[in-house]
């Protein structure tokens, strides 16, 4: 059996000229990275902005678990399976943050005969734009201390700066550090800490901004640290948004590739949904719903995350809707909401299956209360029986939502023919009536309310001590009327990753509460949240090499 690295390695790609072809983009417009990845500028999308959209399709998922649910594979699998189907598809994917690639992960370009193309260097260094975004983010760092260190002009106080610096690598020892340490002319000496680069600010403005001109806009707003008074420093005081908007110049520039079948992929931008906003950049998915007659987009982790901050946040800057939802589920996840350990989930367990679709339940239930049909993709696994299969399908049309079996990780877009008929019937016979859940201008407590019990099933919310004030201080900054974006645990649909299922009888709990005003959403901290992720025990690294002749082994 071919591992993932194997099959894309076997892979005939197009040079990228020709998938751009494919969607009416010339070669002068692309701006080459070798034969297979291209940046898109964005002055194509000023010519061709008067082109109506195609359909929007938003791919999510039931809530993550170590079985595995299969998103990413499925976004891409849709991609293909419409394209054989003769129709113009295209994917709208995230960039893989070398953190989890050598992590736990191990890389985010799908599997199997589902995925996108040039699959190591995607999930490597790409095209730079996580770099950039490191870069200019640790630039914005140097300058507040410098700031401080030379005469201190903004009266910055050392123990109020809010800006860490980040990397793009998993590094639990750099969560907490001191720096300044040494003589004068090392800086003040005061506590930071490290935060990993797609937690950056500077990453959801990339993939908020309409522009490079609205993107150093947005960098002008961020706020960095407060004075000795207590008053606010943002970045436009230091001066540092040209600068920024210079090292992100390319970076704000779609990146084209394709999937194993041929079909074109943006892949541009990479904020983790459990602690920022988790979706790919709007100007990736504006365009390709000028290029492509359907957009196969998706959000990090489940519907609760990734999905609600595209309905919430991006639309209400975009005014993008999307046309249809997917959920992705599998047996194996299902089982362990239902309570089977991990290393029991390929066991056949009609009990537990049944008992773990409390938890689809509930996503279909929040899809719903945003206004879109849905369609449920079971994304199969070889140890899944026909009658767990049977018994989601079955369910499903119980509660009124259609539902198909996957198969595009083993069979690419043919395995996936059934699933694709199945999102053009309901495109074509259920149009959306779509809503956000909430009005921005209401107060912030409304919303975390809202948020709380309407799609994470809270009784209730309870609020630290230091989150009180701190909302007090952002209506007093005249930002309540901000989106909010919720940083919680992508392992439940509570504030505790050890409550599977559909949990009841409990309560959310803001511990704090950021203001991002450059990237426009107020973040909340739920629960246990780290910015700075750790390796696991065996990290996926130690198992990555490379031969004499240059081929990757162990990437998957």
């Amino acid at each position: 059996m071919l591992t993932d690295i194997e099959i894309a390695q076997q892979a005939t790609l197009q040079r990228i000229q020709d998938i751009g072809a494919v969607i009416g983009i010339e070669a002068d417009d692309l701006e080459f990275y070798g034969k297979y990845k291209a940046k898109v500028p964005l002055e194509l999308y000023q010519r061709i902005q008067g082109r109506p959209n195609g359909k929007l399709i938003y791919t999510t998922a039931i809530t993550a678990t170590p079985a595995g649910e299969g998103k990413t594979c499925t976004t891409i699998g849709l991609t293909q399976a419409l394209g054989a189907l003769g129709k113009r598809s295209m994917a709208c994917l995230r960039e893989p943050s070398l953190g989890p690639t050598f992590g736990i992960k191990g890389g985010a370009a799908g599997g199997g005969y589902s995925q996108v193309v040039p699959m190591e260097d995607i999930n490597l260094h790409f095209t730079g734009d996580i770099h950039a975004v490191t870069s200019a983010h640790n630039l914005l760092a140097a300058l507040v201390d410098n700031s401080i260190v030379k005469g201190n002009p903004l009266n910055i106080d050392p123990k109020r700066v809010l800006l860490r610096r980040v990397m793009d690598m998993n590094d639990r020892q750099l969560r907490n550090v001191v720096a300044g340490l040494g003589g004068i002319g090392d800086g003040v000496t005061r506590e930071t800490g490290f935060d990993i680069s797609v937690a950056s600010e500077l990453m959801a403005i990339l993939c908020l901004a309409s522009d490079l001109q609205d993107l150093k806009e947005r960098v002008g707003r961020m706020l960095v640290a407060y004075t000795y008074d207590r008053e606010p420093v943002y970045v436009h005081q230091l001066r540092g948004q040209g600068a920024v908007a210079v090292l992100m110049k390319d970076a704000i520039k779609p990146n084209l590739v394709q999937t194993l079948e041929g079909q074109p992929a943006f892949i541009h931008g990479g904020p983790f949904a459990n602690i920022a906003h988790g979706n790919n950049s709007i100007i990736a998915t504006k365009m390709a719903l000028k290029l492509a007659d359907y957009v196969v987009t998706e959000g990090g982790f489940a519907a609760d995350l990734g999905a609600e901050k595209f309905f919430d946040i991006v639309h209400g800057y975009t005014g993008l809707t999307p046309d249809l939802a997917v959920l992705v589920v599998s047996v194996r996840a299902l089982n362990m909401h239902g309570g089977m350990a991990k290393d029991k989930v390929k066991e056949t367990n009609l009990e537990a299956l049944q008992k773990g679709l409390a938890n689809l339940d509930k996503h279909i239930e929040n899809l719903r209360t945003f206004g879109l049909p849905t369609v449920v993709a079971i994304n199969q696994f070889p140890s899944d029986a026909p009658e767990e299969l049977d018994l989601i399908k079955e369910h499903c049309a119980k509660q009124g939502v259609k539902a198909a079996v996957s198969q595009v990780v083993a069979e690419g877009g043919l395995g996936g023919r059934e699933f694709a008929e199945t999102v053009l019937e309901v495109l074509e016979s259920t149009p959306a009536s779509f809503r956000p859940l909430y009005d921005w201008q209401q107060p912030i407590k409304d919303k975390i309310e809202l948020l709380a019990t309407k799609i994470y099933g809270a009784d209730g919310v309870q609020y630290s001590d230091q989150a009180e004030r701190q909302i007090k201080n952002l209506e007093a900054m005249g930002v309540a009327s901000l989106p909010l974006c919720m940083a919680k645990t992508q392992h439940s649909l509570s504030d505790n990753p050890a409550l599977k299922g559909a949990p009841t009888g409990w309560k959310l709990q803001i511990k704090e509460i950021k203001p991002s005003l450059g990237a426009g959403f107020l973040v909340c901290y739920t629960g246990d949240i780290m910015t700075m992720p750790g390796l696991p025990k065996i990290p996926a690294a130690q198992n990555v090499d490379i031969d004499e002749y240059g081929v990757i082994t162990g990437l998957f």
